[in-house]
């Protein structure tokens, strides 16, 4: 786990989107992305960080930015993810954890003494060329978008 580290050239993928729709990380060539990985669907957590992300999406977009999420659920329901909060970008369903092993987010997570495998929350700011250029792991769900744009030192 957590294996990629700044510098490395963002691992590949063939996954769909809500729609059904395959996306592959070569098709962003050219693009920057900010490309997150999050537990799960309609979760407090997970529905703040997204909607934070949602709330400031002209501001990435003007500063050349594609918003990718992901996580392990299905297409049906990231579907009714965007729906119910309005999301403006698409939501990779990486339902046998292959992006998620690749990226290194899968694994042993503790939570209230429990022990369990799951996704951890991090995101990956991937240049135009592919190329990882920020990882950060300990993601501020309320101030997700400040916290990317003051780690590149766009704020």
């Amino acid at each position: 786990m957590f294996h990629l580290k700044e510098g490395d050239k963002a691992p590949d993928f063939n996954v769909t989107d809500q729609t059904g729709k395959i996306h592959r990380i070569a098709d962003y060539k050219g693009k920057k992305v900010i490309l997150y990985f999050y537990p799960k669907d309609l979760t407090p957590g997970c529905t703040v960080e997204s909607c934070d992300l949602r709330d400031n999406y002209e501001t990435l977009i003007k500063d050349g930015f594609e918003v990718i999420g992901v996580s392990a659920d299905d297409e049906k329901k990231h579907q009714k993810f965007i729906d119910k909060h309005n999301l403006p970008f698409n939501l990779l369903a990486d339902t046998d954890r292959e992006v998620l092993n690749n990226y290194g987010v899968w694994g042993e997570k503790k939570f209230m003494g429990k022990v369990y495998d799951g996704i951890h929350r991090t995101t990956f700011v991937i240049d135009e060329n592919g190329d990882i250029i920020k990882i950060i792991r300990k993601v501020k769900t309320k101030n997700h978008t400040q916290q990317i744009l003051n780690e590149l030192d766009l704020s």
